[in-house]
């Protein structure tokens, strides 16, 4: 293996993570909980921790405030994950996930964060890029803070150095921003099969629909690859010059918390260490796979996204 390209995840609106279990979830009464399980979140935080789970390094910028950033910072260093952090302008906000065990479904809620103007929106770009390795990757992940205009990531597109890929995993106001003109022409972008439908204003019921969306905006100079997610039947990934669909592994879902950043922390790792795009496109979905079968906030495990590799070809549309 030649020499593996470095890597920079950005997490500007990262969370406390907790996840805990009832025996059922109902208004009124006092619901007793299990004890909790506390880890660092938010989509860049992910996707480092799970790339740290396939194997491979990565740098973690993070922006941290109050009480609970500083018990998020700490989980971050026992999980020895290397980390540049700024301040952030209020408290790091707190996510939980609640299982109901005998309904066995799930409950998530995510708090908004705190507030950034636009100084500190200037602040983060300039630290981004004072962060970014030369000729490495950068990775935005996850929702932006309140406050944070919706073209960001293009903004800090503009400011990376010519030789940084800008990798994009973003939905809502971000994501419209990205494929509207002016083109942003980053690497990478990557989004849902539901984010897709919205931005295309029609249905893309099939794969081929999906990736004659993906290269329409290839095309505008949106990116130079656009990934959609199709749940549980894979993704479809295009270029300029070509389409491809990954299948997903057929296994039994436990929690789907994490799938999309393993994804990407599968997709990008591959791509750092000079893997073919559909080489690396199956590697991302054996890990969303593999993340699917682990409990709460987990992410994937080597283990499985290696063994799952198999059973996730890649095919051309």
């Amino acid at each position: 293996m030649g020499q593996i390209t470095e890597i920079l995840t950005i997490t500007l609106n990262p969370a406390l993570d907790m996840a805990t279990a009832t025996d059922s979830v109902r208004a009124g009464p006092k619901l007793r909980c299990a004890a909790p399980s506390l880890d660092p979140g938010g989509g860049g935080i992910n996707i480092s921790r799970a790339i740290a789970a396939l194997g491979g390094v990565t740098t973690a910028f993070v922006a941290l405030g109050g009480a609970t950033g500083a018990q998020l910072g700490g989980l971050l260093a026992e999980a020895r994950l290397a980390t540049v952090a700024m301040a952030a302008p209020g408290d790091t906000r707190l996510s939980f996930a609640v299982t109901d065990l005998g309904a066995a479904a799930q409950y998530r809620f995510v708090l908004p964060g705190p507030v950034w103007d636009a100084q500190s929106s200037r602040d983060a770009v300039t630290a981004i890029v004072n962060a970014a390795p030369k000729a490495g990757i950068v990775v935005v992940s996850g929702s932006q803070p309140p406050g944070i205009p919706d073209n960001f990531n293009a903004s800090l597109r503009a400011a990376l150095p010519l030789g940084v890929r800008l990798f994009a995993d973003t939905s809502g106001g971000p994501l419209v921003a990205l494929t509207h003109p002016p083109a942003a022409n980053i690497d990478t972008l990557r989004m849902d099969a539901e984010e897709a439908e919205a931005l295309a204003a029609r249905p893309l019921p099939n794969r081929k629909d999906s990736a004659d969306f993906a290269q329409s905006l290839v095309s505008q100079g949106v990116a130079q690859r656009v990934i959609i997610a199709r749940g549980p039947d894979g993704s479809v990934m295009a270029t300029a010059q070509a389409r491809w669909f990954c299948k997903a592994a057929d296994v039994p879902v436990v929690s789907k918390i994490g799938a999309g950043d393993s994804f990407v922390a599968g997709f990008v790792l591959a791509l750092a260490r000079g893997l073919p795009e559909a080489e690396a496109l199956a590697q991302g979905v054996a890990a969303a796979s593999a993340a699917v079968m682990t409990p709460a906030t987990q992410l994937c495990r080597r283990e499985d996204a290696e063994a799952l590799l198999a059973a996730c070809p890649v095919s051309a549309i």
